[in-house]
């Protein structure tokens, strides 16, 4: 499965932008599909992630303003992301992983990224 990520682009501080992560195979085997992001000259992050099962978590410095969500049957997972702030700058990234990811972050399938950028 490969997976491509788009809906990137450039917002002012309070905007919304919804990114789609499209699947050229079944997700519906995958465990945990979620988004990372890396902001400039810092660590990869863990951003949200949603189980096959429907679970959900968030890190919290994006709680309360994404949502992420996921149509097995179009093979795709979305980030909703609303009152974006100039800190959600960074480049964003789908993953998918296996039940351990819940927890360690660590995926086994990475979506090229998109360029997310908030202006102030």
């Amino acid at each position: 499965v490969q997976l491509q990520a788009s809906g990137g682009g450039l917002v002012q501080a309070g905007g919304s932008l919804t990114l789609s992560c499209a699947a050229s195979g079944t997700i519906f085997s995958i465990s945990v599909m979620g988004w990372s992001r890396q902001a400039p000259g810092k660590r990869r992050e863990f951003v949200a992630h949603i189980t096959s099962g429907g679970s959900i978590k968030y890190a919290d410095s994006v709680k309360g303003r994404f949502t992420i969500s996921r149509d097995n049957a179009k093979n795709t997972v979305y980030l909703q992301m609303d009152s974006l702030k100039p800190e959600d700058t960074a480049v964003y990234y789908c993953v998918g992983g296996d039940g351990s990811s819940w927890d360690r972050h660590e995926y086994y399938i990475w979506g090229q990224g998109t360029l997310v950028t908030v202006s102030s």
